[in-house]
């Protein structure tokens, strides 16, 4: 082990992320992903950071989810004590509030939606509930012949199907709450699970999501973590500002047809602000520090942030590399990779800007999870060590910044990433030379190093090629400036009630954020493009109505159709939920 004077300052930053998933504001929810994150990913989350004490991070949350959470959490108190149907079509099939439908097409969805997962960690793991899905896969029922497939679906009883929708959840419950009595007694059972083993279960989920704003914001409140947001409904606001944002990395790109989205910079602050309201409301206080949605940054959000008094954003790598190089200080700053683990101060602004260690980051995100524990944390250590080496005595005045989802890795580790994270956590907390801190605390005390300009970028590629600039991408900024334009013409009209101004004010919110673009192009699988471009277009649908706007004839054809899963297609690992 290495010694130095003082020890290295190390950030991990957690961004826990789900998109608005309901139809409309009030509407049934399309996927459940924030719901099975809850039990397994937000929960084991909190569970590690309880457990260790002297373990400090960041936790960040999309206020959108914030809110699902929330609502998930009163519908299952009501579905629990009065019987009434959640908005979750998977939650009512396990309540057995909405029967096991008879007909095929159903009972293949059902089938599908319960082997939506890592299979390797989720499924096969689990003897009785690998038995259940082989029993209808095609090469299972003669040789891959869809007929007989579905004559079997058919004869297949409804208790089938109640098992595998309750082997499902019990899949995705996480470690932490693997211990316990029920979930022990469920999973040694295997199957016949009656009314009341489900309906034990659904208390448990409801308990487990009730009470997860709670602990994140004790975590804060006894100083172990700093709670950080996104913009409200998850934004670029780079692009929102200007489309132009695009062509600091890439001149030559073509932008939307619309060359520009209309009104954005006040849309930008309203998602700022709002943002803001909504974190007050489950955290009781105004966050520090802000992520702006995929870590996407330019001058003009940077200004925006001066404006609302936050201390710190963060970005991408790349972004550095960008800025280093537009600032006129060559590619020797570029590789004086030192100056990444100092925030930077851009000329004429005040909030200071960490920024992520691609590297660091995306061993966690990617690498480390077909590792043994013990072999992947004593790699990590041994880069911050090596790191800590290269300042000497001056480590104390650095940071690294450790920034990546808090949720979607974990589905690819063993056991939901609880050995790693355990061996991480205890690593880190009681290392003598290192030194968890958070962003806040490093700005106060980190030095900073002077920057003149900032690059336009995220931390995907330190460009916005993700969101904007190809075909399908830029047709889908098109319709949402369509979208934009109708909102802004009905508003200027005064037809409004200040109730249904509220309303679409929100849904347009959630038209606007980040996921819908991601996922649109052929480089992503086609299931989760559908998803994303289906919902999305149900959403401009919804906006139009509250509008009292026909909606245009296009959103009834698909924008995006996708095609090939590229797994590590830039992102911190965004999969189908």
């Amino acid at each position: 082990m290495i010694t130095t004077a003082k020890p290295l300052n190390v950030v991990l930053c957690w961004h826990m992320h789900q998109p608005y998933y309901r139809e409309g504001l009030k509407g049934a929810y399309h996927l459940p992903w924030v719901y099975l994150h809850g039990i397994k990913d937000y929960s084991d989350m909190a569970a590690h950071l309880e457990r260790y004490p002297d373990m400090h991070a960041v936790v960040n949350f999309a206020p959108v989810l914030l809110e699902q959470l929330d609502d998930y959490a009163k519908q299952l108190d009501v579905l629990l004590k009065h019987g009434k149907p959640t908005q979750d079509h998977m939650l009512n099939l396990l309540s057995g509030i909405e029967r096991i439908p008879s007909d095929i097409a159903s009972r293949q969805r059902i089938v599908q939606d319960c082997q939506r997962c890592n299979a390797p960690r989720m499924i096969h793991v689990h003897p009785p509930f690998h038995r259940l899905v082989r029993m209808v896969e095609s090469d299972q029922i003669e040789a891959e012949d869809p007929p007989a497939l579905q004559t079997h679906l058919g004869y297949l009883s409804e208790q089938y199907f109640l098992d595998l929708l309750t082997w499902y959840h019990l899949a995705w419950i996480g470690h932490s709450l693997k211990s316990l009595p029920l979930v022990k007694r469920l999973m040694a059972q295997g199957k016949e699970y009656s009314a009341a083993d489900r309906h034990e279960l659904l208390h448990l989920i409801q308990h487990s999501l009730v009470g997860l704003i709670p602990r994140y914001r004790a975590l804060a409140e006894r100083g172990q973590i700093e709670l950080s947001m996104t913009p409200y409904g998850h934004p670029i606001v780079p692009l929102l500002n200007d489309f132009e944002n695009l062509r600091d990395a890439m001149p030559d790109v073509p932008v939307p047809e619309a060359q520009t989205y209309p009104g954005g910079a006040e849309r930008s602050r309203w998602h700022l602000q709002h943002g803001v309201e909504v974190f007050e409301h489950y955290f009781g206080k105004k966050p520090v520090g802000v992520w702006l949605s995929e870590g996407g940054v330019s001058e003009d959000a940077l200004a925006q942030l001066d404006e609302m008094e936050f201390a710190w954003t963060a970005t991408g790598e790349g972004v550095w590399r960008n800025s280093c190089r537009k600032s006129g200080s060559g590619d020797d700053a570029v590789e004086n990779k030192p100056a990444l683990f100092s925030p930077a101060l851009v000329d004429g602004f005040k909030t200071r800007v960490f920024f992520r260690d691609d590297g660091l980051s995306d061993l966690i995100g990617f690498k480390y999870s077909d590792w043994h524990s013990a072999d992947a944390v004593g790699d990590f250590v041994q880069h911050l060590e090596n790191i800590a080496r290269l300042f000497s005595k001056d480590a104390t005045q650095h940071v690294v910044s450790v920034i990546l989802d808090g949720e979607n890795a974990w589905e690819y580790y063993p056991d939901n990433g609880h050995y790693f994270l355990d061996a991480l956590y205890a690593a880190l907390s009681s290392h003598p030379t290192i030194k968890v801190s958070t962003f806040a605390e490093q700005t106060v005390q980190a030095p900073t190093i002077a920057m003149k300009r900032l690059a336009a970028g995220s931390w995907v590629y330190g460009s916005f090629s993700t969101w904007i600039g190809s075909e399908d991408k830029n047709e889908g900024w098109d319709y949402l400036v369509a979208a934009k334009e109708a909102y802004d013409s009905v508003v200027k009209s005064g037809k409004l009630t200040s109730e249904h101004l509220m309303q679409a004010t929100r849904q347009l919110a959630v038209c606007e954020g980040s996921d819908w673009f991601w996922w649109f192009g052929d480089y992503n699988p086609s299931g989760s493009v559908s998803d994303f471009e289906q919902l999305f277009r149900t959403q401009l649908r919804e906006l139009y109505r509250m509008l009292g706007v026909a909606p245009p004839a296009l959103l009834d054809v698909p924008l995006s159709s996708g095609g090939n899963w590229a797994e590590n297609a830039g992102t911190m690992r965004r999969n189908t939920g």
